[in-house]
């Protein structure tokens, strides 16, 4: 399956508009740019997906896990509450990569936490959007 897939969570449809001291200018259209950029040098097909939505989150994990060889998430406040996206991810065959673009560990304590690093490859924090790229480059460089 030459195929990755792209999850981003809640309020992730708001970047370029919310809260740019943090997250910066770049819009969702952006992020997914920057990962067609490196998927397609790969030749490799990708499908990015956000929600607001737990539930629509599992889903696509879950489908993921059936038609990708990949997932590049950013599961947003999820990161930090959700049980359902962390077992999700444990119950597919496939590598994901936790990618947030502000850095987690030194915003506000709840923050701090990530209920989804356990079960995933890794973790990509606080490179703004580039971290998205970096994550597919590690999913796709053998």
């Amino acid at each position: 399956m030459n195929r990755l897939m792209l999850i981003n969570g809640p309020n992730l449809n708001l970047l370029g508009t919310r809260e740019p001291g943090i997250y910066g200018s770049h819009t969702l259209a952006d992020v997914v740019a920057e990962v067609k950029k490196v998927t397609d040098s790969f030749g490799y097909e990708l499908d990015d997906f956000q929600s607001n939505h737990e539930g629509a989150m599992v889903d696509k994990i879950q489908e993921a896990g059936r038609t990708c060889s990949g997932i590049i998430l950013n599961a947003a406040a999820y990161t930090h509450t959700s049980i359902a996206i962390r077992d999700a991810i444990a119950s597919v065959p496939i590598p994901v990569l936790e990618v947030h673009i502000s850095n987690i560990h030194t915003r506000e304590e709840f923050r701090h936490h990530s209920m989804l690093a356990s079960v995933c490859k890794g973790q990509v924090v606080g490179l703004g959007i580039k971290g998205y790229r970096y994550a597919a480059l590690a999913l796709l460089e053998k």
